[in-house]
């Protein structure tokens, strides 16, 4: 069984796209479950975003935030 599919680039790309999805998912699901109300842009900008280390850092600042906007706040 051939699995060189499973160390390439593509699938490397593919695996990243999915857990930036997941992670993006997530930090809108705690702002969900504390009642943040997260307008539109907000949320194409969270959902667009392919980085896991910033979805990340999103998610961590998600739990105490008290506005959806405050997650993007630059340190």
């Amino acid at each position: 069984m051939d699995l060189s599919f499973y160390k390439s680039p593509l699938f490397e790309e593919v695996r990243d796209e999915g857990r930036a999805q997941r992670a993006a998912e997530d930090v809108l699901a705690v702002l969900a479950e504390r009642g943040i109300d997260v307008p539109e842009d907000a949320r194409e900008r969270i959902s667009g975003c392919g980085d896991p280390e910033v979805l990340r850092r999103w998610l961590r600042r998600a739990v105490t935030a008290p506005a959806a906007e405050d997650i993007f706040v630059v340190d």
